[in-house]
Parts: C-alpha cells; structure tokens; sequence
C-alpha cells in the first residue's frame, strides 16, 4: 500500500487482482460492522469485486442480513424493472444472491412523480440511520463521482443531474444505442458522499489514468469533482495499473 498525499493506494497488476484486493477490504468491514449503512456503485468497474463477495457469501464467510444498502444514483426517467436501472443492476449483481433484508435495500426511485420530494426522503433515509460507514465509488473518465458532473459549483445532496455528452456516450455501451441512454439521474450529491465515514474508489483501465492522477494531484475545483476527495480523511484508491499509469 502507498500513502500519497493522504490517499492510501493500492496498485494492483490486472483487473481480477483489483477486485480481490476491494474484496478483501470490504470483506473485513462487513465482518467487523456488520449493521453498519453501506453505499454502493454500479458499472463495469464493481462487477468482479460483487462476484466475490457473493462467492465469500455462499462459502459462508459472509453475513449481508444485518447492513443496510444505500446506492449512489439511478436514471432518471427510467422503470426498476428495466434491465437498464440500477435497480435490476445491483439486484443481477448482488442483492438477488446474498441474504441481505429486502426492507433495508435502498435506491433513488426512478420513476417517482415528484423526484425533488424523492431527493429529500433519499437524504432523510441516509440521515435515520446515522450515515454511511463506507461509500464505494467508481469514478468516469471526467472525473465525475457519483453521476456528479464536471460544473462551477459543487454538489450539496442528492438531486437531479444533467449527464454529459462524454458520460452519456460512455454510458451507450450498455444500451442498445446511444441515443437511449437518459439523459439524467438522480445522484447523492458531493457533500453527501463526503459525509462518509470512509471511502473506496475503484479504478480500472488506461482511460480512468487521467481522472485518477486528477483526484489526487490536481487542483480541488468543480470542473474536476472526485478532486474533493483530496480534502477526506479516510480514501482508499484500488487500481489495476493501467488507471494508476500517470501516478507512477
């Protein structure tokens, strides 16, 4: 593990080493605070290290029924039921697979008829249960964290964001085409995120390296908003050593 201006990182050889290594950390947390509030990501990035968790889960070293699951953002407009949500994401990619309580998974709602109300019970939820112990992140290639936005101000709670054309063009390879990617969501804000008692950001490929050197070297501004992690005092980067090419 290095420590690079309060980071501390591990560089890893490929993406299945990177996914161990945040299964490992992860791992020894749920098992440790097994109550505790856990938020989670989706993507490409996540999807190794929540096959692990499972696996650990079904070899019996792992216990999900006691935490409970906020999740960094949705589409918005878009049904639970589309194979596109978050919703059927971490349900395909964890939740259906481990023993988590259903009543304690929660997710922006993607469908609600009054999303700002929908924001603010989000919030509320996080704030009943004390916060989070642990926000995992993954981060775009501009930087954005959550679905927070390169912008000239950074994001408070959880809202409504405008996507980018690069994150929407990014995000077609998961649709059918580009042009049914929505074309906002709804996403914990940045002071959100930073409330967490601790942070994990994964990072794997040559086109995350920019983003990463960003994060840890670069100015703190809103045109850059995973910079801000500069300013928490508990991150913990795992890269595979293409997206850690510009740190080393």
């Amino acid at each position: 593990m290095l420590d690079v201006e309060g980071f501390k990182i591990f560089i890893e050889d490929n993406y299945d080493s990177m996914s161990i290594r945040a299964a490992d950390i992860v791992t020894d947390m749920l098992k440790n605070m097994p109550r505790a509030a856990y938020g989670f990501a989706t993507g490409a990035t996540p999807e190794g290290f929540y096959k692990l968790l499972i696996e650990r889960y079904n070899q019996g070293l792992l216990d999900f029924s006691k935490i409970v699951s906020f999740n960094l953002d949705e589409y918005y407009f878009i049904a639970k039921n589309s194979k596109h949500s978050y919703h059927y994401y971490m349900n395909k990619h964890l939740f259906d697979h481990v023993n988590i309580d259903k009543k304690n998974i929660n997710l922006p709602d993607p469908e609600a008829n009054d999303i700002a109300l929908e924001c603010k019970h989000y919030e509320d939820k996080i704030k009943k249960v004390g916060g989070l112990e642990l926000q995992i992140l993954g981060i775009g290639s501009n930087c954005h964290i959550g679905f927070n936005e390169p912008s000239e101000v950074f994001t408070k709670s959880t809202g409504v964001i405008n996507l980018k054309a690069s994150t929407i063009r990014s995000n077609a390879r998961f649709f059918t085409s580009e042009k049914d990617v929505p074309k906002q969501a709804v996403s914990m804000g940045i002071k959100t995120i930073f409330k967490a008692n601790k942070i994990l950001l994964l990072a794997s490929g040559k086109h995350k390296a920019w983003a990463i050197r960003e994060t840890i070297f670069g100015d703190i501004k809103p045109e850059n908003p995973s910079s801000v992690l500069q300013l928490h005092n508990d991150v913990t980067l795992v890269l595979d050593k293409q997206a850690a090419s510009l740190i080393i």
